[in-house]
């Protein structure tokens, strides 16, 4: 019994341009024709689910995909940075923004550490596990880094030494607790 889950990660916005923290941005012209042209060149899916964000719907609309949303794939909450740009907060708050880019479990933000978002989107993997058949979630790039920093099994720094371009595809397979994975195909 193998389950099979794609995460798609959002088309383009201005927030993603500007290296921003989410704060409920929408895709701009752009991000919405690619996702529009990828429309109808993904598998079937037992499941079609998203982030919670406005970006990641807009997405998952986009491509002609009925998604629900999905609590545990709720964004990284950044707290008080939310809305400001990674250059903003580096400016502001040097010291605490090195610290969250070096320790899995920091929140100077206020918000959710990288380590409990690893474990929410983990413990969201292994329930998929014991499911048959594909997957689809259209889900933000922190989510899909911290998959893969569950499935390959590899300690939570690594969550930042992954890249996740906008309207991609990362392949899941596994069963039996084991994920294989298939990088960054572009939709």
């Amino acid at each position: 019994m193998t389950s099979r889950v794609m995460l798609i990660s959002p088309a383009i916005s201005e927030a993603l341009r500007e290296a921003r923290f989410d704060d409920g941005w929408p895709l701009d012209a752009s991000g919405l024709r690619g996702a529009k042209a990828a429309a109808g060149t993904l598998p079937t899916a037992h499941r079609v689910c998203s982030s919670p964000t406005v970006r990641c719907r807009e997405t998952a609309g986009a491509l002609g995909l009925d998604a629900l949303d999905a609590p545990e794939l709720a964004a990284l909450d950044t707290g008080r940075w939310r809305g400001s740009t990674l250059a903003e907060v580096g400016a502001a708050e040097p010291e605490a923004l090195t610290r969250w880019l070096s320790d899995p479990e920091a929140t100077p933000h206020g918000g959710e550490s990288v380590a409990a978002l690893c474990a929410r989107v983990g413990a969201w993997l292994d329930a998929l596990a014991a499911e048959t058949g594909w997957t689809i979630a259209v889900a933000e790039p922190e989510i899909v880094r911290a998959a893969l920093v569950h499935a390959l099994g590899v300690p939570g720094p690594a969550f930042w030494r992954t890249d996740v371009p906008p309207l991609t595809a990362v392949e899941l397979s596994g069963r039996a607790g084991r994920w294989n994975v298939r990088m960054g195909r572009p939709l």
